[in-house]
């Protein structure tokens, strides 16, 4: 099964204070080093949505081997941001979706997404239970999700019509989002 990878980095990062794809962490960007994830992984193609400083971010960041895309309605959310994506995608049996915000996901996280991959697919990583990302996405279901993204629900109302397998990923990855300076912080222990 071919299985894309869509990196959402087009938010402004509001509660951070600048978009989250500028946002360094082990000296690298976050942008940078989710990109890479999802081609460790075995994600082709990848592709990353930019919307906020997206001329800084094409400066500032590396992005080698994916496909970059602008989103010029990222100020309406992440639903417009994920429709852009899917859209620029092109062939595939499934795709796998991860936000800029997820630095504690793991190659290992995505490939059990990834062995689910077929075009009917729907399943999300979930931590000790509690729903989370990456999200896997059958290419059955692209239109039906590109109808239903809105707003930042992204595919969230899609997913709860639809018969989604949950796959937990807590021993592999640390799914929490960062959204504040604080969470990163607390990440790194403190630092």
């Amino acid at each position: 099964m071919r299985v894309a990878g869509l990196l959402l980095a087009a938010g402004a990062g509001r509660r951070f204070g600048t978009p989250k794809a500028l946002v360094p962490l082990g000296g690298k960007l976050f942008v940078d080093s989710a990109a890479e994830l999802l081609k460790a992984a075995g994600c082709d193609p990848v592709v990353v949505v930019l919307g906020a400083n997206a001329d800084e971010v094409r400066t500032q960041a590396t992005l080698d081997g994916v496909t970059v895309v602008d989103n010029p309605h990222w100020e309406t959310g992440m639903g417009s941001s994920l429709r852009t994506g899917l859209h620029a995608i092109g062939i595939t049996d499934a795709v796998v979706v991860l936000p800029v915000d997820t630095p504690g996901v793991t190659v290992a996280a995505l490939h059990r997404l990834m062995e689910l991959a077929e075009p009917k697919a729907l399943a999300r990583a979930v931590y000790h239970g509690e729903i989370g990302h990456p999200v896997l996405i059958g290419s059955d279901h692209f239109a039906g999700v590109m109808a239903s993204a809105a707003g930042d629900q992204g595919a969230r109302d899609y997913l709860k019509a639809n018969t989604v397998r949950h796959v937990e990923c807590a021993d592999v990855a640390d799914g929490a989002d960062i959204d504040r300076p604080e969470d990163l912080r607390r990440r790194n222990g403190g630092a």
